[in-house]
């Protein structure tokens, strides 16, 4: 371990590391938890969290980080900012019903990819100035509270749709954590800033943020589009419009995002026209088509038969048109049930246009 001394110089150095490797932003938090734990204990009390099991499978170490990763003092946390350079207008897309709309922070390569391997770079780092420490990065990857571990540090504060909002950057930015044994000094816990406003609640398609910092997962169509695995429940289907894999309205209203950045990285670039692509073309994608045109997207892992059950959703809220009806027809006997009850509502939806 370093001398005690020299704990202040090599928090010094980690930030210019890590802005050196590319995040926008580095802190240095504590890894006190307890408010926070009895909310996330509350909200699975409640089931907000639906299928997604795994947010209660490895009960409190979520929340309590040395028992995650024995011997934790300190967490590192990481801002990458994702805005994808010259992606089409999203409200364009939204208002097209044609296209389908899917979340900025998937239209390039897969973040995990992208941040594990800067992390590993910076944690690397610290262990050759610290001989001994030991630091373990994460990346979404694990039960950890990353907004709350990031507020800890002083680089954003929680906004009422739970995402973490950073004055200078509003919200489009992945995060990235370092577990370490390292007692370095903490920086300030990040302030609030949200005030009264509320438009992230009042554009939310399905009222999933039913209060201020509360999410229910069971209406929220990122759940319903990415982890949900079955049928998307059809009271909500005509909520989707156009989104097929995840969504931004909350954060497309946020006023702090008029200071977001555009991201200078070139893997979150738009890949294959997919801020913009026409819905029919996407349904007509087999699945050797989707693993190719894909390899390497975080959406590649819901799978093709989610893929093409979330794309039947929108054709069936898309413009009546005969390419629309056409396309569904066309796997109307899917091999999958999973998209034949889907293709079989978007196509009843259709006719009652």
């Amino acid at each position: 371990m370093v001398p005690q001394t020299d704990y202040l110089a090599l928090a010094r150095h980690i930030k210019e590391w890590g802005r050196a490797l590319g995040f926008q932003a580095v802190g240095i938090g504590g890894v006190e938890l307890g408010d926070a734990e009895a909310r996330l204990l509350e909200w699975l009390a409640q089931g907000r969290h639906g299928e997604m099991d795994y947010m209660a499978k490895h009960g409190v170490k979520r929340s309590r980080p040395a028992e995650l990763e024995p011997g934790t003092a300190r967490v590192i946390s990481l801002r990458m900012d994702y805005y994808p350079p010259q992606a089409q207008d999203p409200w364009q897309v939204l208002r097209d019903g044609n296209r389908g709309y899917i979340s900025r922070y998937a239209l390039g390569r897969d973040y995990h990819k992208v941040l594990r391997n800067r992390l590993e770079a910076l944690a690397q780092k610290i262990r050759e100035a610290a001989p001994g420490a030991h630091c373990r990065p994460y990346v979404d990857s694990a039960p950890v509270m990353e907004v709350e571990l990031a507020r800890l540090t002083g680089i954003g504060w929680r906004g009422k749709h739970n995402l973490l909002l950073n004055l200078e950057h509003g919200s489009w930015f992945f995060l990235g954590e370092i577990y370490t044994d390292l007692p370095l000094p903490v920086d300030a816990p990040g302030a609030q800033h949200c005030g009264s406003c509320a438009r992230c609640m009042d554009i939310c398609p399905t009222q999933a943020i039913v209060a201020p910092y509360q999410l229910d997962a069971r209406r929220c169509i990122s759940y319903l589009t990415i982890e949900l695995r079955g049928g998307i429940p059809v009271e909500l289907r005509p909520l989707l419009g156009n989104r097929i894999y995840g969504c931004d309205d909350c954060q497309l209203v946020c006023p702090w995002n008029r200071f977001a950045q555009i991201s200078g990285e070139g893997d979150f670039a738009v890949r294959h026209g997919l801020d913009s692509a026409g819905l029919v073309e996407l349904f007509t994608w087999d699945a050797a088509q989707f693993d190719e045109r894909l390899a390497g997207s975080a959406i590649r892992r819901i799978g093709h038969e989610q893929w093409l059950r979330n794309i039947a959703v929108a054709l069936g809220n898309a413009p009546r048109s005969e390419a629309v009806v056409a396309a569904l027809q066309a796997r109307a006997e899917d091999a999958s049930p999973l998209v034949r009850e889907h293709v079989a509502w978007a196509l009843e939806r259709q006719a009652a246009c």
